[in-house]
């Protein structure tokens, strides 16, 4: 799906209809700030106010877990001082928003190379999911020097440790032990990709969790991305059929 149109009823859908877990590839920041004459970090940062927007949405309607693209393996190949704009960004993002996500009931996890960001990003990522382990509604998902590929590359690892070690039988691995060894491990996958931005591309983000993911894309560009534009997807997907290959009767 591509669309840009609005829907008339801003109504939160029904709750039996929505998705579980919703995975948003954030593109477009870069984009927004050159079409008005802007550093790229200051689409960054207006795309940091969208984060906060679709968050709060998330949590009002009742969403269990919401997945963000925040940083990939690739994007470390951008100009350093890009990176450290970006990463400073994080830095007061986490800070910022720990207050309310302690109050709001949100637990706040980390999926990718963490062990590749500053240190000091760490220690505020480890403080604030310790701070947060306890809440039991919306799990804020940030995937952070993320790439699906890496992923698959570190579960095939695991795994063959483990038949090494004689704890996994080669002919007993299954779905369930692949998933079991992914960042995302203990989740169920992603029911709803949205990509802003306009492009058609995945991006190596979640390869093997979105096998069966409702896609949506949009033009929007993430800082102007609404909750209305939002709602609309999410009444949409409430109306696809989700058949995972089977032919219902």
């Amino acid at each position: 799906m591509n669309s840009n149109r609005s829907y008339p009823d801003t109504t939160d859908p029904d709750a039996s209809t929505l998705p579980s877990h919703i995975a948003i590839i954030m593109d477009g920041n870069g984009r927004w700030a050159k079409k008005r004459l802007m550093n790229r970090v200051r689409g960054h940062e207006k795309g940091a106010d969208t984060v906060r927007r679709i968050v709060r949405t998330c949590r009002e309607i009742g969403i269990d877990i919401l997945t963000l693209y925040a940083f990939s393996t690739e994007n470390w190949q951008r100009p350093k001082s890009e990176i450290a704009a970006l990463m400073d960004l994080l830095k007061r993002f986490l800070k910022s928003e720990i207050n309310e996500m302690r109050e709001n009931n949100i637990r706040l996890n980390a999926i990718g190379q963490i062990d590749r960001l500053p240190e000091s990003i760490q220690s505020i990522l480890r403080q604030n999911m310790e701070l947060t382990a306890a809440n039991s509604g919306l799990v804020l998902n940030l995937a952070l020097s993320y790439g699906g590929r890496a992923e698959i590359v570190q579960m095939v690892q695991q795994v063959v440790h483990g038949v090494q070690k004689g704890l996994i039988d080669p002919s007993a691995i299954t779905p369930e032990i692949i998933s079991a060894n992914l960042y995302t491990r203990g989740m169920q996958d992603p029911d709803l990709l949205i990509r802003t931005g306009g492009e058609m591309r995945v991006s190596n983000f979640l390869l093997w969790q979105i096998a069966y993911a409702e896609i949506f894309v949009t033009n929007t560009l993430w800082p102007d991305f609404s909750r209305e534009e939002f709602m609309t997807m999410l009444h949409e997907y409430g109306m696809r059929e989700r058949r995972f290959g089977t032919v219902k009767p």
